[in-house]
């Protein structure tokens, strides 16, 4: 890290390690988009219930929950370069085991093996992006990281489209992606970040030191698996068809998408607690304010737009917080901590907005997404304040 520490704000040696630490990302994240809906066709295809295509699935979140918190320690030992690529060839090789394996029973410990692969490269990853990123430009970095990510996994599920979902060509496809994310690694061989050996600390003490940027990842993991998840039901319950219930994802993936890199430009200019307790009360308002265009679609269009943009937010400048807060081994272990919450946030979200439409159908949805907004704005808003002299 000397060279990018003597570096410009974006010099040569900054500016290439960020962008292969993107670029791995945005090409990983193509074939795992590509994966996720692939392999829970092939699941239905096998007759199972959607019970048990759920319990498998979920077992994504478990994976990165469990091994996590021993990735910076790992990397430590090993070295940020040789676990990145480890962790590309073992997810390669576990996608294509879905394929060679009929056996629903082994798709168990092989989704394990995959989405802790993942969590692995996510880790790092983000780490590398954040202690490479310029301090005064952070904002920015995550905002660009964000969005390439955002796009990647918009890509893959279209990609399906052009090779099916049968036979052996989108499992060869989507390992040959994530095959092809160790290219910048390579190209970039010698910027990769050391993580010292002491420095860290435990899980619980990132959620203590900081925690509205670790529970930003919570709030937001949360709101994306709830709240798009359940987003098309609560369309087709405003009396839209089944078309224009699931083009209301599309519309808040989009926001998500174009306000991230405006966002974090202004978490460059101003205190990113401060940005992110306004994303917080404006989440709280966006979903609130849903209801409203229960009988006006464009007006519903508008209100995801704007609230799913703003939702995303939460996730980059939490980011971005961490890694003006922590360095080195700290900064990796408080990576690793904010994934776990995402994760937490994913197991979490549906059942709390499903459960709240089902109390008070339709707009529990809404409601329940406000109340999410709202425990993290009380949470910013209290370190706000003890904060103050």
């Amino acid at each position: 890290m000397t060279s990018l520490a003597t570096a410009s704000e974006f010099g040569p040696a900054r500016l290439a390690a960020i962008a292969a630490a993107i670029t791995c990302v945005a090409v990983v994240s193509i074939g795992l988009s590509l994966s996720i809906p692939l392999l829970s066709l092939e699941m239905e295809r096998m007759g199972l219930s959607n019970t048990w295509i759920g319990i498998n699935t979920a077992i994504a979140g478990v994976a990165s929950i469990v091994v996590l918190p021993f990735v910076p320690r790992l990397a430590a030992r090993t070295g940020v370069m040789p676990l990145l690529l480890g962790a590309i060839a073992v997810g390669a090789l576990a996608l294509l085991g879905f394929r060679a394996v009929p056996d629903f029973a082994w798709w168990f410990p092989l989704r394990f093996v995959f989405s802790a692969a993942l969590g692995v490269l996510f880790v790092l990853s983000e780490f590398w992006i954040n202690q490479a990123a310029p301090p005064a430009r952070r904002g920015l970095v995550m905002g660009v990281y964000a969005t390439v990510l955002a796009l990647g996994f918009a890509i893959g599920p279209g990609l399906l489209r052009v090779l099916g979902t049968t036979g052996w060509a989108p499992y060869l496809a989507g390992a040959a992606l994530f095959c092809a994310g160790a290219l910048p690694l390579v190209m970039a061989r010698g910027l990769s970040p050391e993580i010292p050996h002491k420095g860290g600390r435990g899980f619980l003490g990132y959620l203590r030191v900081a925690p509205s940027a670790t529970l930003a990842a919570l709030v937001y993991g949360a709101v994306e698996t709830g709240g798009f998840a359940i987003l098309p039901i609560y369309g087709l319950r405003l009396g839209l068809n089944a078309e224009q219930a699931a083009g209301l994802v599309s519309l808040a993936a989009l926001g998500n998408v174009l306000f991230q890199i405006p966002v974090g430009l202004l978490a460059d200019r101003m205190d990113k607690r401060t940005v992110l307790l306004a994303a917080a009360l404006l989440g709280a308002i966006g979903a609130a304010a849903l209801p409203l265009g229960a009988g006006n679609p464009l007006l519903l269009a508008g209100i995801l737009f704007v609230w799913g943009g703003i939702a995303g937010t939460l996730y980059t400048v939490g980011l971005a917080h961490l890694g003006a807060r922590f360095d080195g081994a700290a900064l990796a272990g408080a990576n690793a901590a904010f994934l776990i919450l995402y994760n937490i946030g994913l197991v979490l979200g549906p059942p709390l907005v499903g459960g709240g439409m089902d109390l008070a159908s339709p707009h529990g949805f809404a409601w329940s997404l406000a109340l999410l907004f709202v425990g993290y704005l009380a949470v910013v808003g209290g370190r706000m304040i003890r904060a103050a002299p």
